[in-house]
């Protein structure tokens, strides 16, 4: 396994989901090939938690370093899920359009996409350029 897999696999088990049972692990590597981890944490006042793919990013934001080279998400499902729309945006915010993002079963499934096909039409700083 590479760095990026091995590191959202092992993570997922600490996911917080006492409610869905629904484990999910993510892990991205900056641009400066830093890894950095995130798991879903759920909350009584659903649907309150947070997403794996968010807990990840807002890692790599506290670290200081703000650029997505890649990114690996891992669930126990019969196959890949991709992220919700607001992670979608989230990874697309800090993110080129060709990254690839790998969706993957605890089994070893694999999906391979980029942010572009994840979200198309992404909304970006660009349409708020009106704004003064």
């Amino acid at each position: 396994m590479n760095a990026l897999k091995d590191a959202a696999f092992k993570v997922r088990s600490n996911a917080y989901a006492p409610y869905s049972g629904f484990q999910v692990g993510a892990a991205i590597k900056s641009e400066e090939d830093k890894i950095f981890v995130g798991v879903n944490v759920e909350n009584a006042a659903y649907p309150e938690g947070t997403c794996a793919e968010s807990g990840a990013i807002a890692a790599m934001i506290a670290a200081g370093h703000t650029r997505i080279k890649e990114a690996y998400v891992v669930a126990d499902c019969p196959s890949p899920v991709p992220p919700c729309g607001g992670c979608r945006q989230k990874i697309a915010e800090f993110a080129d359009q060709d990254v690839i993002v790998t969706l993957a079963t605890v089994d070893g499934k694999e999906a391979k996409y980029s942010v572009a096909e994840l979200l198309p039409g992404v909304f970006t700083p660009t349409h708020m350029d009106y704004v003064s």
